[in-house]
């Protein structure tokens, strides 16, 4: 597998979308679940969500729940995250990262490859 890299980043007003997406090279990208990550300065690094090999099964944290979506294009290599009723708590650097695995990981450690991030910000 090859580093993700992160693109879609920017600024947007609360309530507003912003879409997400992460290039993942590698003949095997349709083999291994992905996911998002944040982290705010000053805080840890935290769980968005995920989508396994498929696409067929997505998790969210609690904080994103019904506002963001997570999918994947195993033909063209590419994950997408739509975020919707964008929030100012929503601000972040957002980060991709692939397993070695089919299945969906819940924590940092789970994930061997991450990309180097893309700046999200949400104005009040």
């Amino acid at each position: 597998q090859g580093q993700p890299v992160e693109s879609g980043g920017g600024l947007v007003q609360a309530g507003g979308s912003l879409r997400l997406s992460c290039s993942a090279p590698g003949r095997t990208f349709s083999r291994y679940a992905m996911g998002w990550f944040r982290q705010a300065p000053g805080k840890e690094r935290e769980f968005v969500a995920a989508i396994n090999w498929s696409g067929g099964s997505t998790a969210y944290g609690d904080s994103v729940k019904g506002r963001f979506t997570i999918s994947r294009d195993n033909a063209k290599n590419t994950m997408n995250l739509q975020m919707t009723t964008m929030k100012p708590e929503d601000t972040a650097d957002y980060y991709c990262a692939t397993r070695y695995y089919g299945a969906i990981g819940y924590r940092v450690e789970d994930y061997a490859y991450w990309g180097q991030g893309t700046q999200v910000t949400v104005s009040s």
